[in-house]
């Protein structure tokens, strides 16, 4: 059966589901959040800092069957849709060295990956963004290059980065104290929307990032125009987004 693909489904931390990468395409999510450590010249996928000998690379386990997917997929990561996919990656380790690495690993796969090449952005299946410590003046200098950043909402208004950032995010209680009881307030709301919007007219997508998971939080989200909803729980917000028909 094809998948609807859900384009407000950001799947947080994918590599602790069941089976990584494969769950959140299975359930049509458009975004997927991955944490990365620079370790023995490797980019380990880890929650904390990895001990084991099981290291699970950035590679093995998106980069090499999102390829898979392309290439029987026409050129896409779904079969006969063409959303590109958010490819968001939590750098743990120091900034530039781990870029330095990522670099040379994404130019292997540059053929499926939007690219920014002397001032012009081409979109392709799988926009790779960088969030958690970020190589900033190193992005800022390259001329070519298949990476882009998230940059914080709450600076939006002093930064125009747009072909540098592509995504704006914040943790949702910066903005928010509301949890989904009863009625959100005005005031909360035109707050999160005046974010919302600057960047959007920057051409920017939006995430809150540790939002509650409940589906009135979700729906109020939706309701501002945020992008993404950030989950744990893909099936449920699966299930939420086909009911709203938000695809």
């Amino acid at each position: 059966a094809q998948t609807t693909v859900l384009p407000n489904a950001h799947s947080h931390n994918d590599y602790k589901q069941k089976h990584p990468l494969s769950d959140a395409l299975n359930n049509g999510f458009s975004s997927i959040e991955v944490d990365v450590f620079l370790k023995n010249n490797k980019l380990i996928v880890s929650h904390t800092y990895p001990l084991f000998k099981k290291e699970r690379t950035l590679e093995m386990l998106y980069l090499i069957p999102l390829q898979d997917s392309v290439n029987k997929h026409q050129g896409n990561v779904y079969v006969n849709n063409k959303v590109p996919i958010i490819l968001l990656v939590d750098v743990k380790t120091e900034a530039e060295k781990t870029y330095s690495l990522l670099k040379s690993i994404l130019e292997k796969y540059k053929s499926m990956l939007t690219s920014y090449e002397n001032g012009k952005i081409t979109q392709r299946a799988v926009t790779v963004i960088i969030t958690g410590k970020k190589p900033f003046e190193e992005m800022k200098k390259e001329n070519v290059r298949f990476a882009f950043m998230d940059e914080n909402l709450l600076n939006i208004e002093n930064n125009n980065s747009s072909k540098i950032c592509l995504l704006a995010s914040t943790k949702y209680s910066n903005i928010l104290k509301w949890k989904g009881k009863g009625k959100i307030s005005e005031q909360e709301k035109q707050k999160l929307m005046q974010f919302v919007s600057i960047a959007h007219q920057q051409g920017k997508k939006t995430r809150l990032w540790a939002s509650p998971e409940n589906k009135d939080v979700w729906q109020e989200l939706l309701n501002c125009g945020v992008d993404y909803i950030n989950t744990d729980q893909l099936k449920e917000l699966h299930d939420f987004l086909i009911e709203q028909h938000h695809y």
